[in-house]
């Protein structure tokens, strides 16, 4: 077993995935309760890798109790980790499951991925509903007629630094929210920004998303650490592309 995914072990909540055209990974923990049907959205992967993103989701916003997660911020240790896609997976997934309203939020505004993953126009978007006034309502998108929304990255130009951390950030995530049983933040990675930290702290937490083979256990911990520090709750981590060198049958036998 690799001293990354050791090290995720010892941290608690973990998942792993990988990407369409990357080898099958697994995960053993079992799925949390039932959830309520509803429309379902077609997602562009099958077999292990939704089985993934659906232990994923069900892991993170079914557990049992009052204080599940509905706010949630996605990031990553390091560019390239695949935050985006699993942020927009589990939109699509969570979307699929239950009867309310679900918007995703593309606040990458150094390498914004959202529009193109859900393939909407090129229009207003977070950028525009900061500097713009009137409803966010005006600014969002709807995915293919379903319950999920997107806020995409917009178009204006701006200081990048400062939008993210002003008050009007704040008012206007209030602003969803208020509208949206579930928002879930796709944000720049940790060695980038503090994005993560200034969103997550209004937030009921963070979901930290590495890579196999590229980070690292001390980038990991640093990670985690100031989270904490900055009083963020870290609500689990993903492994991303992970692989197993021999079939899972002997590998569960170590």
């Amino acid at each position: 077993m690799s001293k990354n995914f050791e090290l995720l072990s010892q941290i608690g909540r973990t998942e792993v995935l990988h990407r369409p055209d990357e080898p099958q990974v697994f995960l053993d923990e079992p799925a949390l309760g039932p959830v309520a049907p509803a429309a379902a959205i077609d997602l562009t992967v099958h077999g292990a890798v939704r089985d993934e993103v659906v232990k994923l989701v069900r892991n993170l916003f079914f557990v049992p109790g009052e204080n599940a997660p509905r706010r949630v911020v996605f990031t990553g240790t390091e560019s390239g980790t695949g935050c985006s896609w699993i942020c927009a997976h589990a939109a699509e997934f969570l979307a699929s499951q239950v009867h309310g309203t679900i918007c995703v939020v593309d606040c990458n505004l150094r390498a914004p991925r959202l529009q193109a993953r859900f393939q909407v126009p090129d229009q207003y978007g977070l950028t525009d509903a900061l500097l713009g006034s009137g409803s966010i309502r005006q600014y969002l998108q709807r995915v293919s007629g379903s319950n999920l929304w997107l806020l995409s990255a917009g178009s204006a130009q701006a200081n990048q630094q400062t939008l993210l951390a002003s008050d009007t950030m704040r008012s206007r995530l209030a602003e969803l929210y208020a509208q949206f049983d579930y928002v879930l933040l796709d944000v720049a990675s940790l060695n980038n920004s503090n994005d993560a930290i200034a969103l997550g702290s209004g937030a009921d937490g963070v979901v930290l998303v590495l890579r196999e083979k590229s980070s690292r256990r001390e980038t990991a911990r640093k990670a985690l650490q100031d989270l904490r520090d900055a009083k963020v709750q870290p609500l689990g981590v993903v492994l991303n592309q992970r692989t197993f060198p021999i079939p899972r049958a002997i590998y569960k036998l170590f």
